[in-house]
């Protein structure tokens, strides 16, 4: 099915997109904060008898937005967004700061949700440190000041800004030898990306995280929440299974997987999700 706006409760218009057919209703939540949606290949990887939902975050791809962001506006097109759909309840996939969002939902809204299974995040702290650590051991130092220049400038020509989302993201990658080739090629499709939004979101969870509320998370979860990552994340599994243990659900941990394991090991992260669903 192709793009369908869809309105809000204050007449923006999101873009959507509605794949697969059956009994169980999935949203797929992005990332960044500030990407378009990316997860496409993701909704062809779920089962049969999904119903799959994807859209653009306003502010970002076809969903025009030129305002302040509040996890607490997003919390709320992601409520009439349900309602357009005609779901009470749907299974929640968000990934990396989409589980995020996920989550901030759930506390605001654990009624609607039937299910969650978390890609790649969230993180418990600490975890920061080790993922800077890790970039860095995977960048020369030449790429390391090429990013650092990049950064620096007041504007960027789509060339520059291809290569600087280049650098900041091919050390997402665990396959070293094809992590060149991923981050580029996301570089120059997804985009472009909302700096106010990711500045502004970010700030936001900052000053709300979520390690402030997982008393809440873990009563408020639906028994049916699996947390899957990728064990060559740059970001540390570690992080996930501490999220795990204090949310009591299980974590499956991919082997040779990045940040994006439907990407580096769809043979294993395929069933993995479907497993996840079929809980639900």
């Amino acid at each position: 099915m192709g793009a369908v706006g869809v309105a809000m409760d204050d007449g923006v218009r999101l873009r959507t997109w509605t794949t697969g057919a059956g009994s169980t209703p999935v949203v797929l939540i992005s990332g960044g904060p500030g990407l378009p949606d990316y997860l496409g290949p993701v909704a062809a990887l779920a089962r049969d008898g999904c119903v799959v939902h994807r859209y653009d975050q306003r502010g970002t791809g076809g969903s025009p937005w030129d305002g302040p962001h509040t996890v607490a506006r997003h919390v709320r097109d992601l409520v009439s967004l349900l309602d357009a759909w005609g779901h009470d309840r749907v299974v929640l996939a968000g990934h990396s700061y989409g589980t995020n969002l996920a989550s901030y939902f759930l506390l605001a809204h654990p009624e609607r949700v039937a299910g969650m299974v978390p890609i790649a995040g969230p993180f418990l702290e600490p975890w920061r440190e080790a993922d800077r650590a890790t970039q860095r051991e995977r960048r020369t130092a030449r790429q390391q000041a090429r990013l650092a220049e990049l950064g620096g400038l007041a504007a960027r020509t789509e060339a520059e800004e291809i290569e600087f989302l280049a650098l900041s993201w091919f050390t997402d990658h665990a396959d070293r030898a094809r992590a060149w080739e991923w981050a580029l090629a996301s570089a120059r499709t997804v985009r472009p990306v909302n700096y106010t939004m990711n500045a502004q979101l970010n700030a936001a969870t900052r000053a709300d995280p979520l390690e402030a509320h997982l008393d809440e998370l873990r009563d408020r979860r639906p028994p049916a929440t699996v947390i899957i990552g990728g064990a060559g994340d740059s970001r540390p599994a570690g992080a996930l299974r501490r999220l795990g243990t204090r949310l009591g659900c299980d974590v499956v941990i991919i082997p040779g997987a990045g940040h994006a394991p439907w990407l580096e090991a769809p043979e294993q992260f395929g069933p993995a999700l479907r497993t996840a669903l079929d809980r639900t």
